[in-house]
């Protein structure tokens, strides 16, 4: 997977420091491994703890976890390798007001290490949000959502189970067998790119101009149509893979956010005939030309105009995008830098509901400054995603680099 060069820029950014508080519980949730009585077959357990908030408890965009044709009592169950102390859990239940239905009633349970135990508490029943149930800290390996299903059958969209923030994960705290390697890393970044401080577009930067969030321009560098569906799917996927590292940093050393909500903003193609939709939920660039690629207006581009003003921006800042992801057709491989992510527009679309999409990974790592591996390895360390062709998804030796760069860069946000 290729990286392209990150280039020194001469222009300052104009940042924007976050108003929002340092997260005080963590979502342990997304660390476990789900499992169900039973699901149907073109739903996935996976859903339940991907990290994706729902926009709709009818969601038809989004993985989902569901029952039917079965009714009676459903579970859904997160499993730990180590026990969790936790204090509260939200629970947002799918209903495509059909089939599948929000349960006549529900509870948690824990696992004792020789049976499930009820948790005392008040269990609401709502659709379009989180269903909040908070009760005196327990410790589990297990927790299980149980549902009694009423009218229909069953599911779940998303559960997060929130433990108390020790404190552990608020420095600079790698595992000691991870300190050689990562001073390694680090020592090898100084030493290749001369620029590293003084660079100021990296994906840290772009979240931290914009307050948290991220903005995206999807050029669609094919002839293949799109639909409004397929639009929605490409954009869901994204968010997820992008969430991956950003649940990375939730807790750790002052990073300020629980999410980072990645926005698509625009699409770029050749052919205006080739969107399938007429809504105007995204900015359409017809014909622009860069790259021998369709792109969004430079005038909107970060890439563009680093010093965060885009005065000729049509529909101003708000309508600005960070990166691009760069769907190419028959594209091996990919790129990855400040400008955004490249990937074939075949193996993207194939990937939709794979929970990780690697290459994508490997090159949103290259967004933040993560570098590749091709000819040197860190001691004691063999397989992880920035070693193309090693790891599939996140290790914690890519997680620990990741928070490496956070820890060198967040005084320049004040933090």
């Amino acid at each position: 997977m290729k990286r392209l060069a990150i280039l020194p820029l001469l222009l300052i950014s104009t940042f924007f420091l976050p108003v929002e508080g340092a997260v005080a519980d963590t979502n342990v949730a997304r660390s476990a491994t789900p499992s169900a009585s039973y699901t149907s077959p073109w739903e996935s357990v996976a859903a339940i703890n991907d990290g994706i908030d729902p926009p709709r408890s009818n969601d038809t965009v989004n993985r989902r976890w569901g029952t039917w044709p079965n009714t009676g009592t459903q579970w859904a169950e997160l499993t730990w390798p180590s026990a969790q102390t936790i204090r509260s859990a939200d629970v947002y239940f799918f209903d495509d007001d059909g089939g599948v239905r929000v349960p006549a009633s529900w509870k948690l349970q824990r696992w004792t290490g020789s049976a499930y135990a009820d948790i005392p508490g008040t269990y609401p029943v709502a659709v379009n949000a989180y269903n909040t149930v908070t009760f005196a800290q327990v410790s589990t390996t297990r927790l299980r959502v149980v549902l009694q299903s009423g009218q229909a059958s069953v599911g779940l969209l998303e559960v997060r189970a929130w433990a108390a923030d020790s404190g552990g994960s608020t420095g600079w705290n790698p595992p000691s067998h991870l300190v050689t390697p990562l001073n390694e890393v680090w020592q090898h970044q100084e030493s290749t790119y001369p620029n590293l401080y003084g660079f100021r577009n990296y994906g840290w930067d772009q979240i931290m101009a914009n307050g948290g969030s991220i903005n995206y321009c999807v050029r669609w560098d094919t002839s293949a149509t799109v639909t409004a569906a397929q639009r929605d799917q490409i954009h869901a996927t994204l968010a997820r893979q992008f969430k991956k590292w950003m649940d990375v940093m939730v807790g750790h050393n002052a990073w300020p956010y629980g999410n980072v909500p990645v926005k698509v903003v625009g699409w770029a193609v050749r052919n205006r005939s080739q969107l399938q939709w007429s809504d105007n939920s995204v900015d359409i660039y017809v014909n622009d030309i860069r790259e021998n690629a369709p792109q969004c207006a430079e005038a909107c581009g970060r890439f563009f105009n680093q010093n965060g003003n885009y005065p000729n921006c049509p529909g101003g800042a708000s309508h600005h995008y960070d990166m691009s992801l760069w769907l190419t057709a028959g594209f091996g491989g990919g790129a990855g830098g400040d400008w955004g992510q490249r990937l074939g527009s075949e193996y993207y679309m194939n990937n939709l509901n794979t929970d990780n999409m690697t290459i994508l990974l490997h090159e949103i790592g290259h967004s933040f400054g993560l570098d590749d591996f091709y000819d040197w390895t860190p001691t004691g360390q063999c397989c992880f995603l920035m070693k193309a062709g090693s790891a599939s998804s996140i290790t914690e030796f890519d997680a620990w680099m990741f928070r490496d760069w956070w820890r060198h860069l967040k005084s320049r946000y004040g933090l």
